[in-house]
């Protein structure tokens, strides 16, 4: 039990490096490579444009061919461009070996989950299991942070690099060793499944790429980001046209348009959206007045352990029927530990988030696996055909849907900025006298190290409309955390309501009939 639990960590952790390694250290990675932190970017979207749907299509392969089968052969090309990294430096090699690493890591993701579960009775696989398997997956993020430093200073991009390849043959040993129980085969794959999936790769790739850059060149100012969204709903459109008009279907469209699931999937999306607070927000705020990992180490420590605590918590309460109250409880964890980070200044630093942030990782732990319990229990009672079905639905509103929650949070930051910044521009006048005071202020920093008056003066102005700046964007992630808060609040609004309607038999009492009112009563 011990090697598969130990399979099912190695495994998760290694295929969430591949994004939170380069995600968390962008600057360190742009200047070996000779490029612009945007340019680096292209790293996070090439990994994930085949890595976001690749894994829809590895429930037909497991049936089909087993999935230890398949992670056999997949887990060596991604041990190989593990290894190919070590040898380059060019951006644009390094790009294309990104890709085949995210195709080649999909389905370590589903190998995770499957050795977590594989050591629990059928009865345990949906709370227990499932919140063990989820834990995993959410430790990626705060080791990547504890550990980069280290690997930076040690071998530079190298070692993020080693790190990566060391994990991919560690899970290369685990899974020829430890074996996995298959459901039997049956050939499940057909010539109109490929079709259907290149399309759907090609959108989710699309929407990937369009959400990750968008942002960074301006969504209106580059035309390729049309171009690529038009692609992303041509090809997303022509799969649905041919899905439904299949009698076997690679996702059933008609299910997943129900009542039920739109719901289902609305509230992963939300919740998605609210955990971007912590995956983008805090972590870039806090980078934004110029901390680095290496300062963040207590931050990231105490997020690593409200999330291992959670989901221990929820293991331990979540049975059928709580899934609501969990609900309430992390939303209002999440709205709490929003508001906290709400009031925050530049002279805020890490252990001041330590509660704030621990607070929305205990949320984070308690809200997915009832929510995939849900989903994933809905799915198996219709037949094992809409399994696949509810994996498209989990993959969109976790991958997709972390794309869009990244990239409404930093464009809202970037609009906001840029107004706190033209509202006290407008307001620190040159004849202001404290103006004038912390001006000179500044420029008489630079009397040692600059003789010329006119650069001295201009470097002064220049540090000066730094330091505003970077009080424009802390009150501009003050507006993003407050928005966070208030869409937390109107998520437990909309639950409450939720639950008060589908009870509404028993809140509101109901009419007798005249017929069986007592004689009495009638007199």
């Amino acid at each position: 039990m011990l090697a598969y639990v130990m399979a099912s960590l190695t495994a998760a952790v290694m295929q969430g490096l591949g994004t939170s390694l380069i995600s968390l250290n962008l600057q360190q990675l742009a200047g070996p490579l000779e490029a612009t932190q945007t340019e680096a970017s292209w790293l996070m979207a090439a990994y994930l444009f085949p890595n976001v749907s690749l894994g829809l299509i590895l429930f037909k392969v497991r049936t089909q061919y087993g999935i230890r089968n398949f992670c056999e052969i997949a887990i060596i090309p991604y041990v190989l461009v593990c290894l190919a990294h070590l040898w380059v430096d060019d951006l644009g090699l390094d790009i294309l070996l990104r890709f085949f690493a995210g195709a080649a890591a999909a389905p370590i993701s589903s190998v995770a989950f499957l050795y977590m579960l594989e050591i629990f009775p059928p009865e345990k696989k949906l709370n227990i299991g499932l919140c063990m398997a989820l834990i995993g997956l959410a430790l990626s993020t705060p080791i990547a942070g504890l550990i980069s430093p280290s690997l930076l200073d040690a071998n530079d991009l190298r070692g993020l690099y080693l790190l990566e390849l060391g994990l991919a043959l560690i899970t290369f040993g685990f899974i020829y060793v430890l074996p996995l129980s298959s459901p039997p085969r049956a050939k499940v794959i057909s010539s109109m499944d490929i079709l259907d999936y290149a399309l759907l790769a090609v959108s989710m790739g699309c929407l990937a790429i369009v959400f990750t850059m968008g942002r960074l060149y301006w969504w209106f100012e580059a035309d390729w980001l049309a171009w690529l969204l038009i692609v992303a709903i041509v090809t997303g459109c022509l799969m649905a046209m041919i899905e439904l008009n299949r009698k076997n279907n690679l996702v059933d469209f008609r299910w997943i348009t129900s009542r039920e699931i739109v719901h289902f999937a609305g509230v992963l999306l939300v919740f998605r959206i609210l955990l971007t607070e912590q995956s983008t927000g805090a972590i870039n705020f806090l980078r934004q007045i110029g901390m680095l990992n290496e300062q963040m180490t207590g931050l990231y420590w105490c997020i690593l352990i409200a999330s291992v605590v959670s989901g221990f918590a929820c293991a331990a309460v979540m049975k059928p029927g709580r899934e609501a109250g969990i609900h309430l409880v992390a939303l209002i964890l999440l709205a709490i530990g929003s508001l906290m980070d709400s009031y925050a200044t530049t002279l805020t630093r890490p252990e001041q988030m330590y509660v704030s942030q621990s607070i929305i990782a205990f949320g984070s732990g308690l809200f997915l696996p009832p929510a995939m319990a849900v989903g994933f229990s809905a799915a198996i009672k219709k037949g094992m055909p809409y399994i696949l079905s509810f994996f498209a639905v989990f993959l969109f509103t976790q991958k997709v849907g972390a794309f869009i929650g990244s990239a409404l949070f930093g464009t809202f930051v970037t609009i906001r900025e840029q107004y706190h910044s033209a509202i006290m521009a407008s307001r620190l006048l040159s004849t202001d006298p404290l103006v004038a005071a912390r001006l000179q202020q500044y420029v008489g920093a630079y009397a040692k190290s600059t003789p010329d008056g006119i650069q001295r003066t201009a470097q002064g102005a220049s540090l000066f409309a730094k330091q505003v700046q970077t009080q424009a964007y802390v009150l501009a992630y003050n507006d993003a955390f407050f928005a966070t808060f208030l869409i937390a609040v109107g998520a437990i609004a909309v639950l409450l309501l939720n639950v008060a309607w589908s009870n509404r038999h028993r809140l509101l009492p109901r009419p007798v009939p005249a017929s069986e009112m007592p004689s009495t009563i009638h007199s």
